[in-house]
């Protein structure tokens, strides 16, 4: 059974649906190697000492490909208590592709990395709802200085805003403005309507939006794009990504499941080179993308180049 979110052009095929394990396992190593991934992900699973605010939906942590994951939860309700709901299979599917088992079927980026969950989305919401969870700008603002006081190094962002409000979105703008001061960087996912422009998320100077490509590495209609989009963001595979739910396995597609691809990136580099400040990490990541930045559409995400880059100037 599979479902289409209007709003945003996400597609969930639910728990049930057949996988073949061998073609999950091909189509999964050729997404990794479109970002040069895999490279990266043989020579390291990240450190324990990297910690990423998951802010999102609720984790499924009993799970058994996330028992040994180093997860740590923000808040006390953190934790799934309704796993058919949508924020609790959201945040369990983004948890996946960062901190699965390297043998499982999610791409499993840098299990060895902490993961601080921090959930914005309501878990009142059913599977079958038509829109993506969501939360507000002040939801967000908060969640964001709880996971710089827990410690986060860098934030994955794959959440929908409504309520806007000026008071919210200057809230949210403070929260950004100190997330970049503190040297933690915020990857975010840069939105499934379709649209050109740009939110009070994806026009923040300190923050890199991640527009969703198809296996060919070409951007989704359902991605947003804009001139901030194309000047500090990164594309990343977001379209039939496997990974696991609280229902079961899944594969899903939007800028959401493109998002924790760039993060899980990040966290390797920072792993390999935690000497190195926010700004050489997200400069290597910027010069390590091979075409100018002069559209709408930002550069796929190449990273074992930008490890290269690093390695060249920083030691491991």
């Amino acid at each position: 059974m599979s479902g289409r979110d209007r709003k945003t052009g996400c597609i969930l095929k639910q728990a049930g649906t057949h996988f073949d394990a061998i073609t999950i396992g091909s189509k999964l190593m050729n997404l990794l190697d479109l970002v040069t991934l895999s490279p990266l992900m043989n020579l390291t699973s990240g450190k324990p000492e990297l910690k990423i605010g998951l802010i999102d939906g609720p984790v499924a942590t009993a799970h058994p490909e996330l028992a040994s994951a180093n997860i740590c939860e923000v808040v006390s309700a953190a934790a799934c208590t309704q796993p058919n709901s949508a924020a609790c299979q959201h945040g369990t599917l983004v948890a996946g592709i960062l901190c699965g088992q390297r043998n499982s079927v999610a791409p499993a980026i840098c299990p060895s990395c902490t993961l601080l969950v921090r959930p914005i989305f309501t878990q009142t919401q059913s599977s079958s709802s038509d829109r993506q969870p969501h939360g507000t700008p002040e939801d967000l603002s908060v969640a964001i200085l709880e996971c710089l006081a827990a410690g986060a190094q860098i934030l994955n962002l794959s959440v929908a805003l409504d309520r806007l409000s000026p008071n919210g979105e200057s809230k949210l703008e403070a929260a950004l403005d100190l997330a970049a001061r503190r040297g933690v960087i915020v990857v975010a996912a840069a939105g499934n309507q379709g649209n050109v422009g740009g939110s009070a998320i994806t026009r923040h100077p300190g923050v890199i939006p991640v527009v969703a490509c198809n296996r060919q590495g070409r951007p989704t209609h359902y991605s947003n794009l804009g001139t901030s989009v194309g000047r500090h963001g990164l594309t990343a595979p977001g379209q039939g990504i496997t990974s696991f739910s609280s229902l079961g396995m899944t594969s899903f597609s939007g800028t959401s499941a493109a998002t924790p691809f760039v993060t899980g990136a990040i966290a390797l580099l920072w792993s390999e080179f935690p000497q190195a400040s926010a700004t050489e990490i997200k400069s290597a990541i910027a010069q390590a993308c091979t075409t100018r930045r002069t559209t709408i559409v930002p550069p796929l995400l190449n990273a074992w180049a930008a490890y290269q880059i690093l390695f060249a100037r920083i030691k491991p």
